[in-house]
């Protein structure tokens, strides 16, 4: 059975990201990097589409936990096939509040986490004969910047300049694309006042927040995209034709 890596996948887009894939019939490698217990629960729903998934706690900035993470994917289920960078952290912070150490965590994060991974596992993806891919979860933000997350946004722009090398890097044996979410409802969204909210849902034509099973079916058709590399694929809701 084909087996995929998905960063950052205890809760919320990530988890979504590999209940499909096990869906699919693929083995997963959860990762997480605190929150053992929703790992734990993500594990068991991974488990209940009758795939087989293991949790493992690391944090994707550190080059030494990002390769021992691969290690463990490897170990366990004989190579990887597909990697999803998903991990990420936010603030909400003005620019003339924000420290150099918070900037810097969030690019460690957002940024050097998907190469640390993407690095480690490179060997075993093009050894891989599933079409290997990595897709790398941007944010609509990377577009349009932000006026309190100015590191979110940047972190995000970056990753779809790194998604675009990366696929001429590993042309043609894995393909490596990325997918750049709107206003979605996750634990990362949910603390936005009423108002807020309102006012974010009025600049979306569809006239609802999206869902993370709707990012994991953008995923999962880039996954299964075999002449499609370097490219961005934007899931909000039309909020970009704006």
């Amino acid at each position: 059975m084909p087996a995929a890596l998905i960063t950052g996948s205890s809760r919320g887009i990530g988890r979504a990201i590999a209940h499909r894939f096990a869906h699919d019939g693929y083995d997963i490698v959860l990762n997480y990097h605190t929150n053992e217990t929703a790992a734990e629960a993500a594990v068991k729903l991974v488990e209940s589409t009758g795939s087989t998934a293991i949790a493992v706690g690391a944090d994707v900035g550190d080059p030494a936990a990002a390769a021992h993470l691969v290690e463990r994917g490897v170990e366990a289920f004989g190579g990887l096939d597909h990697v999803v960078n998903n991990a990420g952290i936010d603030q909400h912070v003005y620019t003339e509040s924000l420290s150099p150490e918070d900037f810097d965590r969030v690019m460690d994060v957002n940024v050097n986490g998907v190469f640390n991974v993407t690095k480690a596992a490179l060997s075993t993806l093009e050894a891989s004969e599933d079409d290997p891919s990595v897709t790398n979860i941007s944010s609509i933000l990377a577009h349009t910047g932000a006026p309190i997350e100015c590191h979110y946004a940047a972190s995000k722009g970056a990753l779809l300049s790194l998604t675009r090398s990366h696929a001429a890097d590993f042309a043609p044996e894995v393909r490596v694309n990325a997918v750049a979410p709107g206003h979605i409802e996750t634990d990362m969204t949910a603390d936005r006042s009423p108002a807020e909210a309102e006012a974010a849902r009025a600049k979306i034509p569809m006239d609802r927040f999206g869902r993370p099973a709707e990012i994991a079916d953008a995923v999962a058709y880039l996954r299964d995209a075999t002449f499609v590399t370097g490219e961005t694929l934007n899931v909000n809701g039309g909020e970009l034709m704006g």
